[in-house]
C-alpha cells in the first residue's frame, strides 16, 4: 500500500495561525451568544458576575500555560493522556482515555453538533419550533461532513478553522461595537450598584466559577496535535498566550454590551441573551444570530474533531487501543480510523442517549484529570529535574490551577452527590477494563487470530498503514 520512498506520518502543518483558530475556534461555542446567564444568576449581581468572567479567564490561562510547559518539554500529541502517561504510568492514563472513549467525548461531541442542527435550522422554521427529527438529521449532516472533511485533509480541515473562527469573531464584533457605543453614550444604568452586596450569593460563588471555567474549557486542545504543531516549543506557548487574551478579552467586552442594552433581568429571563440583545438594536438581524451560533458550533466540532483524533492515535501507538488507530492513510497522511472511531457511538448517543445526564456525570471527571496532568507537570519538576524544559512556568501557576480544579471536583461531590457518583463509578470501570484489556497478556490465541485478521481486513479497506514516529 505505501508507496515508495514515501515517508507516511502525520506532517507539521499546524502553524501559528492555525494554532490560534484551533484553540479560539474551539473555546468560542454556543455558550457566549446563548446562555452566559448561569455565571449571573450564581453570582447576584453585575459587578460580580464580570468580575468571574475576568477570573475564569486568568485561571484558564493559567491552565493553559501550564499546558504550554508540559506541551514544550514532552513533544507528543495526545493532551491530558499523554502527560498522565508521562507522569503517573498506564494504569491512571488508560483510565482517563476509557472515560473518554465511552462517555465524555462522544457525548460531547453530539451536545456542539445538536446546537448546530437546532440552530442552522432556526431561521427556516421560524417563528415555529424546529421538529426534534429535524434536528437530528441535520445534526448527522453536519457531523458526517466534519468527519469527512478530517479523514481527507489535515491541509483544509486546518484552513476551515481558521475561516470558522474569523466567522465566529465576527457575531462577538457585531455585539460588542454597538454594546461600546451604548456605553460611550452613557447608557450605565444598568450598572449602578453593580456591586451591591445584598445580591452577592457567595453560596453560589463556586458554581458559577464552575460555569465559567467551562465556557473557557478548550485550551488544551493545541497540545492534543503537539507532533503536528511547527517548532512546537515556540507556536505553542506563543498561540495559547495569544488566544487566552483574545478570548478572555471578547468574553467580558461581550457581557458588558450584553448590560448596555439589558437589565439583569432580561438576561436572566432570555433563553438565547444574543438574539434577545439583536432584537433590541435591530429590526431582523436576530433571523441571523441563529446562522452565525450554528458556523461557530460548526468550529467547535470540526477542530475538537481534529484533536481528540490524536489523542486516541496517541494511544493506540502506546499499545492501549487497537493497532488499527494508530495508522495513516497512505496519500492523505491522516489518522482515518483515530477520526471515525467516535463516530457511531456518537451517532448512537444521538438518537438513543440521554446526552445532558451523561455530560452531568462526566463533568466533574473532566476536571479532575485536567488537574491530576497539571499536577504531574509539578511532579516532573521534582522526579525529573534535568528534563529540557525550553518554555518554563513559575510553579504557583501549577499550583494555583490545580487546586482550583480539585476545589470544584470536591464541590461537584457535595452540591450534586447523586449524579457525580454515578460518574465516578462509570469512570471505574476502567480499572477491570485495564486489567482485561492490557494487563492480562494471556489471552486465548483464537483471540488473537481474530483480532489479526480483523485489523489487517480494516487496513486493506481504509487503505492505512503503521506510521512512522
Amino acid at each position: 500500500l505505501q508507496a515508495p520512498g514515501d515517508k507516511v506520518e502525520l506532517k507539521k502543518k499546524v502553524t501559528l495561525l492555525r494554532g490560534i483558530s484551533i484553540i479560539i475556534g474551539i473555546i468560542i461555542g454556543a455558550g457566549i451568544f446563548i446562555s452566559p446567564k448561569g455565571i449571573l444568576k450564581n453570582s447576584g449581581s453585575v459587578g460580580m458576575s464580570l468580575v468571574i468572567w475576568a477570573a475564569c479567564g486568568v485561571l484558564s490561562l493559567f491552565g493553559a500555560l501550564s499546558y504550554a510547559e508540559l506541551g514544550t518539554c514532552i513533544k507528543k500529541s495526545g493532551g491530558h493522556y499523554t502527560y498522565i502517561l508521562e507522569a503517573f504510568g498506564p494504569k491512571m492514563a488508560f483510565i482517563r482515555l476509557w472515560v473518554d472513549l465511552i462517555a465524555i467525548r462522544p457525548a460531547g461531541m453530539a451536545v456542539i453538533s445538536l446546537a448546530f442542527g437546532r440552530y442552522i435550522l432556526e431561521p427556516i422554521f421560524m417563528p415555529c419550533n424546529v421538529p426534534e427529527f429535524a434536528v437530528k438529521l441535520a445534526t448527522s449532516i453536519g457531523l458526517t461532513a466534519v468527519m469527512y472533511l478530517n479523514s481527507m485533509s489535515v491541509t483544509w480541515t486546518a484552513r476551515i478553522q481558521v475561516l470558522l473562527t474569523f466567522t465566529k469573531l465576527i457575531p462577538i464584533a457585531i455585539i460588542i461595537i454597538p454594546g461600546m457605543i451604548q456605553l460611550f453614550r452613557g447608557e450605565t444604568q444598568n450598572f449602578e450598584n453593580a456591586f451591591e452586596v445584598d445580591g452577592i450569593q457567595f453560596s453560589g460563588l463556586p458554581l458559577a466559577f464552575y460555569s465559567g471555567m467551562y465556557a473557557y474549557s478548550g485550551w488544551f486542545y493545541l497540545n492534543f496535535v503537539t507532533e503536528e504543531v511547527e517548532h512546537p516549543e515556540k507556536t505553542l506557548p506563543l498561540a495559547i498566550c495569544i488566544s487566552m487574551t483574545v478570548v478572555t478579552f471578547c468574553y467580558v467586552l461581550t457581557n458588558v454590551a450584553y448590560y448596555t442594552v439589558m437589565t439583569a433581568q432580561e438576561l436572566l429571563d432570555s433563553d438565547a441573551v444574543a438574539v434577545t440583545f439583536a432584537e433590541k438594536l435591530y429590526d431582523n438581524f436576530s433571523m441571523v444570530v441563529p446562522v452565525l451560533v450554528s458556523l461557530s458550533c460548526l468550529g467547535s466540532m470540526n477542530g475538537g474533531l481534529f484533536a481528540i483524533s490524536r489523542m486516541f492515535y496517541v494511544a493506540s501507538r502506546e499499545g492501549q487501543l487497537p493497532e488499527i488507530l494508530s495508522m495513516i492513510h497512505v496519500r492523505r497522511h491522516t489518522p482515518i480510523p483515530a477520526v471515525i472511531i467516535l463516530y457511531p457511538l456518537t451517532i448512537l448517543i444521538l438518537f438513543l442517549g440521554d446526552i445532558y445526564s451523561l455530560l452531568n456525570f462526566m463533568s466533574f471527571m473532566r476536571w479532575l484529570f485536567i488537574g491530576i496532568a497539571v499536577l504531574g507537570l509539578i511532579y516532573l519538576r521534582f522526579t525529573r529535574p534535568d528534563m529540557e524544559r525550553p518554555f518554563k512556568v513559575p510553579l504557583f501557576i501549577p499550583a494555583v490551577f490545580s487546586f482550583t480544579c480539585f476545589f470544584m471536583v470536591f464541590f461537584s461531590l457535595y452540591s450534586d452527590p447523586f449524579n457525580t457518583g454515578i460518574g465516578f463509578i462509570i469512570s471505574m470501570t476502567g480499572i477491570p477494563a485495564y486489567y482485561i484489556f492490557i494487563a492480562y497478556d494471556k489471552k486465548p490465541k483464537w483471540i488473537l487470530k481474530l483480532s489479526d485478521s480483523i485489523n489487517r481486513s480494516l487496513q486493506i479497506i481504509m487503505e492505512v498503514v503503521p506510521s512512522e514516529y
